[in-house]
């Protein structure tokens, strides 16, 4: 792809715009970014563009975002926003972030996609490589966007990218050297006509280009992964908590194994994967068909999985209080991620819940909130959404800020109990994002 001279209209002026604003720039073309909010989160990012002289505007799109010969969207950009079917009506070719930035790297893509999980097993990915000799950029909706890192990244270097369906929605010949799908369940339906297929479909896309000198790897105990995954050309590989496969990651007896044609090339102990819960097991087994497909060393990745530390706002612990343990997932957005969460913890949940509902369905959840939740503390616009599912099982109390929460549950929880900030809805009706809201719940914590 070659933009020299090109003018090239960027939507969004977050994370990805701004990143994708900057490459567009190295690589001689006229970056114009805008943003239809002009809250203080976009207003602060655009700071950044002032310095390199890369015009913008905020607050709405004008029709200058039309003069271009390419438009880039950023993944919170909805694909039926009026700005990209405008674009489309006026025939102007769009793209996501990561098929910009695709284009100008030099590496391997190691592509990681699905509802829960991705930031962590992104972060995991990087970090067992990089333990293993193997340098490697951890980027996409995680830490720095594509676009800041593509050009940086030598031709025997790694990335490991979070993917998610708003990027994938608008690739052409994106094409990682390994794709990782590792569950598929309901979520952002508001984006996708409430048609989970539509989302399915989407999720799907990250193969679509991979020919069998590419690796695709796949979660065998997720039936809608099994059910949809096909008609790829990659070489695939499973892993699997519940079953074995000869070809990927199993467990069995409290032990991991990686098997190649049946034989086993690797294996671990359960307890040296240095993560909570049996869904973030899974989550290390695709890094582990990952690490091994790319011949890295056994002993060197054991350490790594050994001394990985959580990400910050998934399933984070921040502090004991006279036996009461505090833990910060704002990161679960979806009621799925809420799922996993409780199913993490044995001991009395004091949960909070809320914020900008995506069409939220909370029988998902109801049977073990009955089991494991001492009582919801309901925040945000979904509040009363919340109340209404969940008071006739449960204690509901809603409350008007996350600091009111954090002292309402430490009068309440005893030795024993955990606070769960587990949201399972985005942040933007009180927060910047899901980062800004776990960094509220922290400082509320530790001002305790």
């Amino acid at each position: 792809m070659n933009i020299s001279g090109k003018k090239i209209s960027i939507i969004g002026a977050g994370r990805s715009g701004i990143g994708a604003a900057k490459l567009v720039q190295k690589l001689d073309a006229v970056p114009f970014v805008s943003d239809n909010s002009a809250d203080k989160f976009i207003q602060s990012s655009v700071e950044i563009l002032k310095p390199l002289n890369i015009d913008y505007e905020i607050g709405g799109h004008t029709r200058k975002v039309f003069d271009c010969d390419l438009m880039v969207i950023s993944p919170g950009v909805p694909s039926d926003a009026e700005v990209i079917k405008s674009a489309a009506q006026r025939k102007i070719k769009i793209i996501s972030e990561i098929e910009l930035a695709y284009h100008f790297c030099k590496g391997k893509i190691i592509a990681i996609t699905g509802t829960n999980g991705k930031t962590t097993t992104t972060s995991l990915c990087g970090h067992v490589f990089n333990l293993c000799g193997a340098k490697t950029y951890a980027a996409g909706n995680i830490g720095n966007a594509f676009s800041e890192i593509a050009l940086d990244v030598e031709e025997d270097e790694f990335v490991s990218l979070e993917v998610s369906s708003f990027q994938l929605d608008f690739i052409e010949e994106f094409k990682p050297n390994a794709a990782i799908i590792l569950n598929i369940t309901p979520d952002h339906l508001n984006r996708y006509d409430n048609d989970f297929n539509n989302y399915i479909n989407s999720k799907m896309r990250i193969y679509m280009n991979q020919d069998d000198s590419d690796y695709l790897i796949l979660n065998k105990d997720d039936d809608v992964v099994n059910q949809f995954a096909k008609n790829y050309k990659a070489k695939d590989y499973f892993f699997a908590l519940r079953e074995k496969t000869d070809y990927g990651c199993s467990e069995e007896d409290g032990r991991i194994y990686f098997a190649e044609s049946g034989k086993i090339q690797f294996e671990c102990l359960v307890s040296d994967i240095n993560l909570q819960g049996s869904h973030n097991i899974s989550n290390a087994m695709a890094v582990i068909c990952a690490a091994k497909l790319f011949g890295l060393n056994n002993d060197k990745i054991k350490h790594a999985l050994k001394t990985f530390k959580a990400v910050e706002h998934r399933l984070e612990f921040v502090r004991e209080i006279e036996g009461v343990k505090y833990f910060n997932d704002s990161k679960a957005t979806n009621v799925e991620s809420v799922w996993y969460a409780l199913s993490s913890f044995d001991s009395p949940v004091f949960l909070i819940l809320g914020g900008q509902d995506k069409g939220n369905d909370y029988n998902r959840i109801k049977n073990l909130v009955l089991e494991k939740v001492k009582k919801i503390y309901a925040i945000g616009s979904s509040g009363d959404k919340i109340f209404n599912f969940f008071h006739s099982h449960v204690k509901v109390e809603v409350k008007a800020s996350l600091e009111a929460v954090v002292t309402a549950a430490n009068n309440e929880a005893r030795e024993g109990d955990i606070v769960l900030l587990s949201p399972a809805c985005a942040s933007f009706d009180m927060f910047d994002n899901y980062e800004h809201r776990g960094k509220v719940f922290k400082e509320a914590v530790n001002n305790l």
